[in-house]
């Protein structure tokens, strides 16, 4: 969460012309790193990638 944070951050910033995302999959949810090893957290990784995704795409539209 914290790397789509900052990527947010940075395409508001103007410093950079392109993001690059490498590894969706090492996007790891706090909340799957702060459970329980069996904790059931099934969708989490989806809804922060939609979230995240709305989100950027907001930000870049007003870049």
């Amino acid at each position: 969460e914290q790397a789509l944070e900052i990527a947010d951050r940075l395409i508001l910033s103007g410093a950079l012309d392109v993001v690059v995302i490498d590894s969706v999959a090492a996007l790891v949810p706090k909340g799957e790193l702060e459970g329980e090893m069996g904790d059931s957290k099934m969708g989490l990784q989806a809804r922060l990638m939609s979230q995240a995704l709305r989100k950027l795409t907001a930000t870049i539209s007003k870049t």
